[in-house]
């Protein structure tokens, strides 16, 4: 096995587990989406997502992948608003 292979064998091995984080995420989105309907709270909390996108990417150790981080970031909120709209 060369090095290309090897190296896709681990990205291969993160999607899978970042698809299992993913779908755990999107359960807790549900979750909230159903206690928001319950209580009549706005899907959009502008003051929440920018304390997460901040206090997220403080874990972010390599800061030159800080503005892909911050697009992958915006993203997974953007998917997790329009899963909570359907879900309304």
């Amino acid at each position: 096995m060369n090095k290309i292979e090897e190296k896709r064998l681990i990205i291969n091995d993160i999607d899978q587990k970042m698809v299992e984080l993913f779908e755990k995420r999107m359960e807790a989105v549900k979750e909230i989406a159903l206690y928001k309907k319950e209580n009549k709270l706005p899907i959009f909390d502008e003051e929440r997502e920018k304390a997460l996108i901040e206090k997220n990417l403080s874990y972010l150790k390599n800061q030159e992948l800080k503005e892909y981080y911050l697009e992958f970031e915006k993203a997974l909120l953007k998917e997790s608003k329009e899963y909570q709209k359907k879900l309304l």
